[in-house]
């Protein structure tokens, strides 16, 4: 995915470098859907219903993501063998390779998101935010998104708990079943609904200062974090947002499907690609947020 350097080390994503026919991206995408149906089934039945565990990163895990993890590495694995994999719970597949579960099930740490790029990557988070899912809240999604030439050219946001899907691809739009979606028309910060993630992520990306400036410029700034809060800008229920810390099953969707709703992505990359901070949103708030960098 080709970038333009805007603002305090955040780039603005335009897409257009990979090279891949629309007819393989709908392929894909039918895919990925499959993908989502069969780890809904996984996922909703343990809903209130799971243990947890805590990896050595401190973030929550459960076996609801690791049955759904597996159960989406399956669909893609059988369709499109040549494909690499990463997902935040069993780490990296190469081409042709196939996960040992055995070895893999009992992880209890995050794998390290910097893996070997072969041409077309599927990039997966079963659960994102894990921490809704273990405490009962039903805000948790499920992400799949599709890399090729380390550009992000395909994307789907699953939240189960509401039956609600948004998915999409380049060239082709995002929808929401038949419905055509498309970031909101907001122009003024004093109107705007913002979302933003974790304070702690802010620190982490020594950020506190800026999410300062953002409580006092923005009268409707509101937590909704997580892919949760992707959701709502990409569809436009929300105008805009600002996410910290993120690993690149967090982000990949976010980054393929705003654009293809019409909006604008700024990322930031640190820690050689491991973590991502990104604003999102249509053009003129995101610029409006830059401005609070």
């Amino acid at each position: 995915m080709t970038a333009e350097l805007v603002s305090s080390g955040f780039s603005r994503e335009m897409s257009g470098r990979a090279e891949i026919a629309p007819g393989d991206l709908a392929d894909a995408l039918e895919v990925a859907n499959r993908a989502c149906d069969l780890a809904r089934a996984e996922i909703m039945p343990r809903f209130r219903r799971v243990e947890v565990e805590t990896k050595s990163d401190g973030s929550p895990v459960t076996e609801a993501d690791r049955a759904a993890e597996l159960a989406i590495r399956a669909v893609i694995e059988n369709a499109f063998p040549d494909d690499a994999i990463l997902g935040e719970e069993f780490g990296a597949t190469e081409p042709g390779g196939r996960l040992d579960v055995e070895e893999n099930t009992s992880r209890s740490e995050t794998p390290k998101a910097k893996d070997p790029s072969p041409r077309r990557r599927w990039i997966i988070d079963p659960i994102d935010g894990t921490l809704a899912f273990v405490r009962g809240i039903p805000l948790f999604t499920t992400l799949i998104a599709l890399v090729v030439d380390d550009e992000p050219v395909l994307g789907v946001i699953d939240h189960p708990a509401a039956d609600d899907r948004i998915a999409g691809y380049r060239g082709g739009g995002v929808y929401r079943g038949n419905d055509r979606l498309s970031v909101s028309k907001t122009v003024k910060l004093d109107d705007a609904l913002v979302c933003h993630g974790d304070l702690y992520c802010f620190d982490a990306a020594e950020l506190r200062p800026v999410f300062g400036r953002m409580a006092q410029a923005i009268p409707k700034l509101r937590g909704y974090a997580d892919a949760f809060g992707h959701l709502l800008v990409i569809s436009g229920a929300a105008d805009g947002m600002v996410d910290c810390g993120l690993s690149p099953w967090d982000a990949a969707v976010a980054r393929a499907l705003t654009l293809e709703a019409g909006g604008t992505c700024w990322v930031r990359e640190r820690e050689e690609g491991r973590q991502l901070d990104i604003v999102i949103g249509n053009e003129a708030i995101v610029n409006a947020l830059g401005g609070l960098f």
